[in-house]
């Protein structure tokens, strides 16, 4: 017997870190959800613990292709987010924004769902603007390294209001800042992983730069919570949406948070700093608390613990 009000929800991606919460959270809210992923990036070992709920289906697919489903609600995540693994198959990973895009759009224009693109800070590139507002266009290298994955994304969100123009399609469209959690790839090269795996470890802990680079890191859980808020919002609310904590640290200083918080003796090891990695990154999140009364809740130093707890089970 189906539920009065439960959506049937599509999330793509939903194997990987944000997708595997994003899945967990729409099923504690009594939906029906279809997860698709080609696990590329990602592990079923991240929803193996939903497969036994029978509100919960799961279909090995690549969004590069199109594919047939009666859907309600449709959220885009498919693509990998970390430098290590978009940097394998650069074309694949621009093919994964555009053409699932493309793909995604089609079917929402299809069934009439709304849909919900999950973009990123990298749209802003290396910023001449601090912190970061969604009216500022970015400075991104269009032929660089990191540009498969900076470019797609920008790509991506021209079809969502391209799609939003002249079909009318009812879009969200979120830029998603540093995030970090349980589940996130331990060799994923990012610096959250990359210091709690080298500190428990034993091992020195690696900054590239002098350290002094800045990023903002939001916990997945206040990230999820920003996610629904803006999906669930009024019609005329299509985006982009900074979501991400707008507390600010050094690298250096994440760095020796970790090493207090697992209780090591890692030095930290200077590397130089890689093309085109930003040297500040800092969410103005003011639509986000106006629009939808969103702000993350849970500090560093907690989300810290909670994700170093899942490193060590690992």
């Amino acid at each position: 017997m189906k539920v009065a009000n439960r959506r049937r929800i599509l999330v793509t991606g939903g194997a990987g870190f944000l997708g595997s919460h994003l899945c967990e959270r729409l099923l504690n809210s009594r939906n029906d959800v279809l997860c698709i992923d080609n696990l590329y990036s990602s592990t079923k070992d991240n929803i193996v613990h939903l497969l036994s709920n029978p509100n919960f289906e799961f279909q090995r697919h690549d969004v590069t292709f199109p594919v047939y489903l009666e859907v309600d609600e449709i959220y885009n995540l498919a693509c990998p987010a970390s430098p290590i693994h978009y940097q394998r198959d650069p074309v694949q990973t621009t093919k994964t924004s555009v053409h699932g895009a493309i793909n995604m759009l089609g079917l929402a224009k299809r069934t009439k769902a709304r849909i919900f693109q999950a973009s990123t800070s990298e749209v802003y590139g290396d910023p001449e603007v601090h912190p970061q507002t969604e009216d500022y266009w970015g400075r991104v290298n269009p032929i660089g390294v990191r540009s498969c994955y900076d470019e797609g994304k920008r790509c991506a969100e021209t079809l969502f209001f391209d799609y939003h123009r002249q079909h009318g399609l009812e879009i969200k469209v979120a830029r998603i800042f540093n995030t970090y959690g349980p589940r996130m790839h331990p060799n994923d090269g990012r610096v959250v992983s990359n210091f709690i795996v080298q500190a428990l470890q034993g091992n020195d802990i690696t900054i590239y730069g002098d350290g002094l680079q800045t990023r903002s890191f939001c916990y997945v859980d206040d990230l999820i919570d920003g996610f629904v808020s803006l999906m669930s919002s009024p019609r005329d609310l299509t985006g982009p949406v900074n979501l991400g904590n707008p507390s600010e640290f050094t690298i250096r200083e994440l760095a020796e948070t970790v090493i207090e918080l697992v209780g090591g003796a890692s030095r930290l090891v200077f590397r130089p700093l890689p093309h085109d990695d930003p040297k500040q990154r800092q969410p103005d999140i003011s639509i986000a608390k106006e629009q939808l009364d969103w702000t993350p809740q849970i500090p560093l130093k907690e989300g810290l613990k909670n994700t170093i707890a899942y490193f060590r089970d690992l």
